[in-house]
């Protein structure tokens, strides 16, 4: 339609007119981006009307546009005249390429023409030089501003308060907007811009504020960058923001809609990113990005691969950061078939060369193939691999066991003249660290201590890690002591690895030292510390930090409503752990699983079965840990055949391979209903080496029971395994002086001593106000055991008086569980409930001691004895012993 609108120009010779029409026409597509108003240039020609300048630079505009900027640099080299216009728009197409090293090379020519530029070419000058990092280039141009009277143009004091926040000078970006007169949108959007840049979120907010006192509209370019603000002051924040938008009625455009729903993304809210993406018909190929990218975020990968499909019905054609998403999809779901349909899809658009592509493709092939040779095969298919290709290939031979191969690829890397970046460092000492690569993490360890990536807070936070993981602490701690600035990652990152440890008190002490750093406690160390408080069974810490995570907002994070189920199922208050778990949306495996061990630990068998079938209607697959909870609580609840049910459907329904943790489990079913002889079959038939746990766990059964054959024939197998082990001595010399073979009781505690074996004395702790008090049993070193001795025997007394059958034999008489619950009952309120916690079994004695103390007073008494809780109330237990 244009070429005949040409032609129709032609034919009619009146000069006026004919420049006048071509003028109309190139602007028309100038505007529009249409590249069929490149015909226009044979007409332009043919009239004669080539040296005209106008003309060409919109000629000029429409091929950098349109066709490239190669193709417009042929172009302005054949125009015989050029003017300020010309060379600006040569050179902002060359800006826009990422060309910036040209870019300047055509500002210094312009320069030599004789030719002088406007606050257009200075502000794209500036843009080049910050890109460059031409700090010096960039300053002197600032100097030629001033000397040129530009130093109150609006553009200019844009471009250089851009120019001085890519470098970090957010200080003299802000000197340079304060001392400057009245601003325009686009300057208060710049400093805005900067100080998101600069993490300055408050004052961020605070200029927007200042902007709207002054009068200046902001636009929607404004709200883009205050949405990016919100991001750390939480969804309240972006919310409001929101409404700021819609009171202001600034037009919802793609570029807005998009930032809106990234903010809705990482606030978990789901439903009100689509509302906003609804909110108008328009879309383009970032929002969709932003779209299946908040549905990977928020682990719902079924919405983010049909909104992948709702895309391509749409007409729009992927590009490379959509491919990158949907990958990034594919890597989550680990699921490989879904990431080879999407390559053959990259193949068809012709992406496969993409860097970016290429580096999703090897990630997905990392993750979801057993055959790396896939992702080496995208590897050398890339045209120009990155640092971050070199980094996924590395990092995935790392992961596939294929170490030495890794380090050759690492090696490989430097020879080719790429450098590793922090990042390339980092993932490798973790892959190297998962891997148990002491020698060679040591090596890159010697490696970044030679270079500047020493000093980058990502690497040291790998090494923290990877010292912690090894259990070297001290070294761990050596390079946090050293570090110029940490971070909440440095911090987790530590109390994790603690809380593995079993070094749960220190990990609760990090609190403290993040609070010296002024560093907020964020929802992964929250987490952590609940962990730890968990275990360490501090249900007063753990409160404490429940209170912060609501008052600062983190209360809504899987993470952290997932802690506060373990907390207080593991600490007997299920209740709160009920209430925790409906307090999340859509409740994934680790939720479930928390609430499923929380019931059966705290003997609620029934509830525990019936969440169990409720995880299942919806929709959430068991794994192998909630396996372990469903066979404890039929352990605890006595259910024999249901046990045997549910291990057998964990192969044959769930297609689950138990592990060594499933048959003690089911050795323990089994020996509780009797069936001895079936659990010793398990212990020879099952595919694994037989450990001295399972074989404990037969004989306890066997003691029960009083099958002394047995017994005997399995304390021998687990002597074999570990011959300094009391626990076998010991069960055997009750298992003899329940059946009344005494002289054999005798006889095996001499064999104990001759061996020199001693039984570990256990442990009880309980929490008052803060502090963490251990007692061992018979111990007398704590400054009140004379208080707590006369409350034990005034509460036999007690028993006495009221007909309770109780006695104190021998060694229970001071057991350290009885000596923690005493002094909790000393030293908390009248009401209070008493946590303890013990490192191993509760006796008989102390148990009926703890239900006789319920029955005299109105106190609740729990006891967690691993993984199983006691909560002794009015004179009963949970466990129905």
């Amino acid at each position: 339609m244009l070429c005949k609108a040409a032609n129709r120009v032609i034919n009619r010779n009146e000069p006026t007119f004919l420049e006048e029409t071509c003028s109309r026409i190139l602007s028309f597509c100038n505007s529009n981006s249409l590249k069929q108003g490149i015909s226009v240039h044979s007409p332009v020609i043919k009239l004669g009307l080539h040296h005209h300048l106008y003309l060409n630079n919109n000629l000029l505009s429409l091929y950098a546009k349109c066709f490239g900027v190669n193709k417009a640099r042929h172009f302005f080299d054949e125009m015989p005249h050029k003017d300020v216009v010309s060379w600006t728009g040569i050179l902002s197409a060359y800006v826009k390429n990422g060309n910036h090293d040209t870019a300047l090379r055509v500002f210094d020519s312009m320069l030599i023409s004789g030719e002088s530029p406007n606050e257009f070419t200075l502000s794209s000058v500036l843009c080049s030089c910050s890109s460059m990092g031409e700090f010096d280039y960039g300053t002197c141009i600032q100097g030629y501003v001033i000397k040129e009277g530009f130093d109150q143009n609006p553009v200019l004091i844009s471009g250089l308060i851009d120019f001085y926040s890519k470098f970090g000078l957010v200080t003299e970006a802000s000197n340079l907007f304060i001392t400057k007169g009245n601003h325009d949108t686009v300057t208060w959007t710049m400093m805005i811009s900067s100080c998101v840049l600069a993490q300055r979120w408050v004052q961020a907010l605070q200029l927007y504020v200042d902007m709207v006192k002054a009068g200046v509209a902001p636009n929607e370019f404004t709200f883009v960058k205050l949405l990016g603000a919100c991001s750390v002051h939480g969804l309240n924040y972006g919310k409001l923001v929101h409404a700021h938008i819609l009171i202001r009625g600034v037009k919802l455009n793609v570029v807005l809609k998009t930032a809106l729903v990234n903010m809705y993304s990482r606030f978990r809210r789901m439903e009100d990113a689509i509302k906003v993406s609804n909110s108008t018909p328009e879309y383009d190929s970032m929002l969709w990005t932003a779209l299946i990218s908040g549905f990977a975020q928020n682990s719902m990968f079924r919405k983010a691969v049909s909104t992948f499909h709702a895309m391509g019905v749409s007409g729009i054609i992927p590009n490379n950061y959509m491919f990158s998403s949907i990958l990034n999809v594919s890597s989550l779901m680990l699921s490989l078939a879904l990431g080879q349909q999407v390559h053959s899809r990259v193949v068809v658009t012709g992406l496969e060369g993409d860097v970016s592509v290429g580096n999703a493709l090897i990630n997905m092939y990392v993750k979801c193939s057993d055959n790396v040779e896939d992702a080496l095969r995208v590897f050398r298919g890339i045209s120009l691999p990155n640092v971050i290709s070199w980094t996924s290939l590395i990092a995935g031979f790392a992961e596939h066991g294929l170490q030495l191969d890794s380090f050759h690829l690492f090696t490989e890397m430097r020879e080719g003249g790429i450098e590793p970046n922090s990042f390339t460092i980092s993932s490798i000492i973790r892959s190297f660290g998962a891997a148990k690569l002491l020698p060679q993490i040591l090596m890159l360890h010697g490696h970044v201590v030679k270079t500047n990536l020493y000093e980058d807070i990502a690497v040291q936070n790998a090494l923290v890690d990877f010292y912690a993981e090894f259990g070297m602490l001290n070294d761990a701690w050596q390079i946090v002591d050293t570090m110029n600035r940490r971070d909440a990652i440095t911090y987790t990152t530590l109390a994790s690895r603690m809380n593995q440890m079993g070094h749960h008190e220190s990990a609760l002490h990090i609190i403290t030292d993040m609070k010296n750093d002024d560093i907020k406690i964020d929802e992964f160390s929250t987490a952590s510390f609940l962990s730890a408080s968990a275990d360490l069974g501090t249900i007063m810490t753990g409160k404490q930090l429940h209170c912060h995570s609501v008052k600062s907002g983190l209360c809504k994070w899987f993470s952290v409503l997932n802690g506060l189920i373990n907390l207080y199922g593991k600490c007997g208050c299920i209740h709160d752990a009920q209430r925790a778990f409906r307090e999340i949306g859509m409740a994934d495996i680790f939720s479930w699983n928390g609430l499923i061990s929380g019931l059966t630990s705290n003997g609620y068998i029934p509830s525990a079965l019936s969440t169990f079938d409720d995880m299942k209607l919806s929709g959430v697959k068991p794994d192998a840990i909630t396996f372990l909870s469903i066979l404890s609580a039929c352990r605890n609840g006595k259910l024999t055949d249901l046990g045997l049910e549910h291990f057998q459907s964990m192969r044959e329904i769930y297609n689950i391979e138990p592990q060594l943790d499933h048959y003690v489990h089911l050795v323990d079913i089994l020996g509780q209903g009797g069936r001895l002889e079936e659990a010793m079959e398990v212990v020879q038939t099952m595919p694994f080496t037989a450990n001295t746990s399972i074989y404990k766990t037969l004989l306890r059964a066997c003691k029960a029971h009083r099958n002394i054959p047995l017994a005997e024939h399995t304390a021998k197998q687990g002597l074999e395994l570990d011959p300094l082990d009391p626990a076998f001595y010991i069960l055997l010399t009750n298992l003899y002086q329940d059946s009344g073979r005494h002289y054999l009781a005798e006889r095996t505690l001499t064999v104990m001593k001759e061996k020199q074996l001693r039984k570990n004395p256990s442990h009880s702790w309980v929490q008052i106000r803060d502090k963490v008090h251990v007692f061992v049993a018979g111990e007398r070193s704590h400054p009140r055991t004379n208080e707590i001795y006369e409350q034990i025997e005034s509460f036999e007394a007690e028993f006495k008086k009221h007909g309770y059958l109780f006695q104190g034999i021998g060694h229970s008489y001071y057991h350290s569980e009885k000596l923690a619950v005493v002094f909790g009952l000393l030293n908390t309120p009248s009401k209070a409930t008493i946590y303890v916690i013990k490192n191993s079994s509760i006796c008989r004695d102390c148990h009926n001691f703890m239900k006789f103390v319920t029955q005299l007073i109105n106190r609740e008494i729990i006891v967690r004895e691993g993984n199983r809780l006691h909560s002794f109330r009015k004179g009963e237990c949970s466990c129905r012993g």
